[in-house]
């Protein structure tokens, strides 16, 4: 199916999916000249793509052997068809994937943070320098350009930021910090900071994260729907032009395809093409049925949840993770139960720590996670020592908890919350605790999990909690919205900052923040809390490690004792898996690449696909 013509969400179940079917489909400008012919239709492009056979050595290859050779399968992003390509959108859809590190394989950034050394390395920018306190100076390479050959300036630089400041867009919330982004030369851009509200932590961190987008195309978007954001992010967008190395080939309702741009830029800056030809997504609608096609050799790089990873091994089949002990991928990330402030009996911090009580870390450490996670530590920090320096442990450990059951009755009982016939819990004003429903996405079984575990567990405290398992795309809409009473959901990364402040920012900060019904990017539950906020503001234009330690341990007081998220677990930034059956030369700890473990088509995972090769 041609790009376009596919604009609903259609589900297909697939266990195994065989290189052919993956590649019935593919447009037929994606294959070289050289290597087709002038008048085939799309069928038979693919049969043609190919030599009928190729030598391998003394193997003689078959087509779909050799076509298997030049393609990279992942899986992770999408459990279905695409909804969207638009990058102004709530919820693009891969490739044009936002989040912490997005996606840069259409649509790329200035710069691309490597969690290994906590830098920021070359992709559109060169460098950057700060000029004085509030002046941040961007280097474009010159060599940039977008894949339909419009040469990428500082002009597209400025635009992009400038449409955030007039939309309401996911890189709306540096404009807080921002007075002025402006084209110095023809690749020269100036990031002139606010004063009043000083946060240079911020605005260097959106040089990884906002991905720059062609103006000479998106003003004429503008244009065409009167300038209304309703209209241009309904958009589908389905020929995304970008700067990246990959382009939309086509998508159906199994795959989508990336083709390989070999009029790509980046030679500049990676010396080569990237080694993959192809890129192919399958979908499913499950962890289950993508561990298999992984397990089984159909997939490269799993970006996806596999229970008890180690078992995969143990066969010989040559699949491994960064680490080769446990926990075998990095933490990175705190998911946790963001709590809807707005409904009732849930709004009661008594109520939100009895859940916080109950709750069994144990369970979901070796349970649900597979002993990826140690036991949860309430805070804003990660359990590393370059976060908790900041921490004044002694300090938070009175507000600190963990599994007691005993007390989380006790707690419940001291706000008059006494149960009914059904063993649930009424407050004294008439309000029921429950039912409440805990949403995740359907088919991340590590999460669903948690969330079961959890419903279990506040039904022995007389709290009813139900689970909801909607599709990704659904939950995206309902959890900016603010649709929801609990739901988990995973603060970003560390950043290029080793403070913890992005995720309190992400989790707590309250100004800027939509309003229940309309679009927020952070801050879902809509907690409010004026010193927080203050607390938020001053971090970035602290430099001195012991303001900055008071400053964080008040902060994770505050925290542990509103509770307006219950963290869960620890996480990698990626769960990255990857099968050597084709491909070889992935990161893997020790290896001297300095490649982070990071799904190689984002953010600095993008040198990843220049260092993988044939097996």
């Amino acid at each position: 199916m041609k790009k376009g013509l596919l604009k609903t969400l259609c589900f297909i179940a697939i266990a195994a999916i065989t290189v052919v079917l993956l590649f019935t489909g593919c447009k037929t400008e994606t294959i070289p000249s050289e290597e087709k012919e002038e008048n085939a239709d799309q069928e038979e492009v693919i049969e043609d793509a190919v030599p009928d056979e190729e030598k391998n050595g003394d193997e003689v290859l078959s087509e779909e052997e050799v076509l298997r050779k030049k393609t990279l399968y992942v899986n992770g992003f999408l459990s279905a068809a695409p909804q969207s390509f638009n990058p102004l959108s709530i919820n693009p859809s891969f490739p044009v994937t936002a989040g912490d590190v997005g996606i840069v394989a259409v649509y790329e950034t200035l710069f691309v943070f490597n969690t290994l050394t906590g830098q920021l390395d070359p992709l559109l920018g060169t460098e950057y320098e700060w000029v004085d306190r509030y002046t941040l100076k961007i280097s474009i390479n010159e060599d940039a350009r977008f894949s339909d050959g419009h040469q990428l300036t500082a002009e597209d630089v400025v635009y992009t930021y400038e449409l955030a400041s007039r939309y309401s867009l996911p890189w709306s919330q540096y404009w807080m910090y921002l007075d002025a982004v402006s084209a110095e030369s023809e690749y020269t851009v100036i990031f002139k900071l606010k004063e009043d509200y000083y946060n240079p932590v911020f605005i260097k961190d959106s040089l990884f994260i906002v991905r720059i987008i062609p103006k000479h195309i998106w003003e004429q978007v503008e244009a065409d729907n009167d300038y209304e954001i309703s209209r241009i992010w309904a958009v589908f967008n389905d020929d995304p032009i970008g700067s990246g190395p990959y382009k939309v080939d086509s998508y159906d309702d199994t795959k989508i395809t990336l083709v390989r741009d070999d009029n790509y830029w980046g030679t500049a800056v990676f010396g080569k093409l990237a080694e993959p030809q192809y890129i192919v997504h399958p979908y499913f609608t499950d962890n289950a049925a993508g561990n298999a096609a992984f397990k089984a050799g159909e997939i490269d790089v799993s970006h996806q949840f596999i229970p008890e990873v180690w078992k995969m091994w143990e066969d010989g089949t040559p699949i491994s993770t960064y680490l080769d002990e446990p926990p075998y991928y990095l933490p990175a990330a705190i998911p946790n139960i963001v709590v809807n402030l707005s409904r009732a009996g849930l709004d009661i911090p008594e109520v939100r720590k009895a859940i916080a009580l109950c709750i069994d870390y144990s369970q979901i450490a070796q349970a649900a996670v597979s002993g990826y996670s140690d036991i949860m530590v309430p805070g804003i920090a990660l359990q590393l020592d370059q976060e908790l320096k900041y921490i004044d442990t002694q300090a938070t450990s009175p507000y600190e908890y963990g599994t007691d059951v005993d007390a989380a009755n006790a707690l419940l009982d001291s706000i008059g919350a006494e149960k009914g016939a059904d063993g649930i819990r009424v407050l004294p004003d008439g309000t029921r605790l429950g039912p409440y429903e805990i949403i995740c996405p359907y088919g991340w079984s590590d999460w669903n999990a948690a969330a079961q575990i959890v419903a279990i567990c506040a039904q022995g405290i007389g709290i009813e909690v139900r689970t909801n398992f909607p599709e990704l795309a659904v939950w995206i809409n309902k959890r900016a919205v603010g649709d929801f009473d609990m739901m988990i959901n995973a603060p970003s990364i560390m950043l290029s900052t080793e403070q913890p402040w992005w995720r309190a920012y992400e989790m707590l900060f309250s100004m800027g923040v939509a309003p229940q019904g309309e679009a927020a990017y952070w801050n879902f539950g809509r907690y409010s809390n004026t010193r927080v906020d203050e607390i938020l503001n001053t971090i970035p234009m602290v430099s001195d490690e012991e303001i900055l330690k008071d400053l964080y341990t008040e902060l994770d007081i505050i925290y542990l004792k509103d509770l307006p998220t219950i963290p869960l677990m620890y996480r990698p930034a990626d769960f990255y898996t990857v099968n050597e059956s084709i491909w070889t030369g992935f990161a893997k700890q020790g290896d001297g690449t300095g490649i982070a473990p990071v799904f190689p088509l984002s953010g600095s995972g993008i040198y990843g696909l220049y260092n993988i090769k044939n097996k």
